[in-house]
């Protein structure tokens, strides 16, 4: 189905408002001519942006597609993930954040120089690198390719003008202009799944409709709690890997750090995460009943096994197109919405990954100190190259698989002992450079085995039916069926790592980086006990005065 001019004006005013805020930041202000304003927005920005702009950062058509698309196939199981996002967050703004703010670097690892080292430092910096470059990839091509499939909008065309226009604002105006288009496009990203609820709460009748539906298939499923880790979604693997998800995105990531930075004081950035706190639920909460809204729809007539649609991450995109396609605007207003969630989370990468790449690769090695203004002009210079990048990237990123799972594999495989460097560095003060360097890269290869490597079982998937749709052959001719099939189900015949639950690869990580260092740091101790107390968490930081006292006294 094409898109109608409607449509289009929608979507272009959404990307000429994103660019202007851009321009608007270039000529305002300090213009962007210094490191504070350019990669700190003058450590002055309010809270309710940048609690959207926290939100936003990591709640994208990856999740949009993939989570709707996870609970229509598989049920609400892995909704119970929002448990974790509140139990997560005390963590983050009490235990992590005080750190890093009080120290207040704008690169993140630069606390792992004063900690462990400089090549512990530059290897943790490469590693989240890795990370965001892959990440970045799949969140500017999901949109695109599924988009494509349903709409005919040009795969090339989308990645490379949304890219474009990404790279712009993020170019030229800075953190300031991240944040605000952030706000725009996080209230872009609630109005497409708003629409997509209300559209099927009209059509189907009301919520308990939808809710008796989707019972009746089995598709409300919050019941396991399997202890089996080969078990892909149960509580215990939900709750523990989003846990550590959750604390490796927001705690030790430097994209959402940065923003904290932003804030003028530690008291204003923790009130900012708590508030970024009920965003982050209540998206992933409508996304969900976006999933059983579609299923109300399609419980009869699967999109999927009729050849509508190739793949699940297609489903949403065909069910604005089928309920709200005849309404001008409102099919642009959608694709508005989830083109905004992949701006929203790529534009402050790119201003993230220049933050770093100029503190940690650049700046350390010159033994001339960089002028401020030069300094801005390498990073803007660095914000284009890594857009180039990214946007090259995606047009690999067909490759990754699932892109719900494939999202999650990436931040676990490198998450998990990037955070385990970091928490062992504000909780246990004899861990040292020797240690912590042999638990991070035992971590990364062990991680990158587990996700990357050997076969991994297929993913069981609830019955779909048929019952009252076309089936569309390879020959191009039609059938009815009324018919329903079990997807394959889990195979045991998998060497055991590799079946075990994607969730648990940042727990496995962070737990294979942790023990070795601990044990190394042991082996390895040294006698040196001059501790800086602003190195840790409060608790152990106060534990450490404390005992400085003492010393003094006898």
């Amino acid at each position: 189905m094409a898109l109608g001019v409607a449509d289009y004006v929608v979507f272009g005013i959404m990307l000429i408002m994103s660019a202007s805020i851009g321009v608007y930041y270039r000529f305002t202000g300090g213009k962007q001519k210094t490191t504070q304003e350019y990669m700190l927005g003058d450590k002055n920005q309010s809270i309710f942006p940048v609690a959207f702009s926290l939100m936003a950062s990591f709640i994208t058509a990856i999740s949009m597609f993939g989570l709707s698309s996870e609970v229509y196939t598989r049920g609400t199981q892995f909704s119970v993930i929002v448990v974790s996002y509140v139990i997560a967050t005390p963590v983050i703004g009490y235990l992590y954040l005080p750190v890093f703010f009080k120290l207040g670097n704008l690169s993140l690892y630069e606390y792992l120089e004063i900690r462990f080292g400089r090549l512990t430092r530059v290897t943790t910096s490469l590693a989240f690198s890795v990370q965001m470059i892959l990440y970045m990839a799949i969140v500017l091509y999901v949109p695109a390719l599924t988009l494509e499939a349903v709409t005919g909008l040009p795969q090339s065309a989308s990645i490379v003008l949304v890219g474009l226009v990404c790279v712009f604002y993020s170019t030229m105006g800075g953190i300031k202009a991240v944040i605000v288009t952030d706000l725009l496009q996080s209230l872009l990203m609630y109005a497409s799944v708003i629409a997509v609820v209300g559209v099927a709460l009209y059509e189907t009748g009301g919520l308990s409709e939808i809710l008796e539906i989707s019972n009746k298939y089995g598709r409300i499923n919050f019941g396991n709690f399997d202890i089996d880790p080969t078990v892909r979604h149960s509580w215990f693997s939900i709750l523990i890997g989003g846990f550590f998800t959750q604390i490796s995105l927001y705690a030790v990531n430097q994209t959402q750090i940065q923003r904290f930075l932003t804030m003028k004081d530690y008291k204003t950035a923790v009130t900012a995460l708590w508030c970024s706190l009920p965003l982050v639920v209540v998206i992933s909460l409508l996304t969900s009943l976006s999933g059983l809204a579609m299923f109300s729809k399609y419980y009869d007539c699967d999109p999927i096994k009729s050849g509508r649609i190739s793949s699940g991450d297609q489903l949403m995109p065909l069910y604005v197109l089928d309920t709200m396609g005849s309404i001008p605007g409102l099919t642009g207003l959608f694709i508005a919405g989830i083109f905004s969630s992949a701006m929203s989370s790529v534009s402050p990468i790119l201003n993230s990954m220049a933050a770093i790449t100029m503190e940690d690769y650049i700046k350390p090695f010159r033994k001339q100190e960089i002028s401020d203004k030069k300094r801005v002009y390498l990073m803007k210079i660095l914000v284009l190259t890594y857009g180039g990048v990214c946007i090259t990237l995606s047009f690999l990123a067909k490759y990754m698989g699932a892109v719900l799972q494939s999202a999650l594999t990436i931040f676990g495989v490198i998450g998990g002992p990037v955070m385990a460097v970091f928490t062992l560095g504000i909780l246990l003060p004899y861990i040292n450079q020797k240690g912590a360097l042999t638990g991070l890269i035992f971590g990364l290869t062990f991680s990158f085995i587990i996700g990357f490597g050997g076969p991994k079982p297929p993913v069981e998937n609830l019955p779909s039916f048929t019952n009252s749709c076309t089936l569309f052959n390879n020959s191009g001719s039609t059938q009815f069926s009324s018919s329903s099939y079990q997807e394959v189900l889990h195979e045991d015949g998998y060497f055991y790592l590799y079946r075990i639950s994607y969730l648990y690869y940042i727990v496995l990580g962070f737990m294979v980086t942790f023990l070795v260092a601990m044990v190394v740091s042991a082996i390895f101790r040294g006698t040196n006990r001059d501790y800086n107390p602003d190195l840790f968490t409060p608790y152990v930081a106060n534990r450490l005065k404390r005992r400085d006292i003492d010393n003094e006294r006898s």
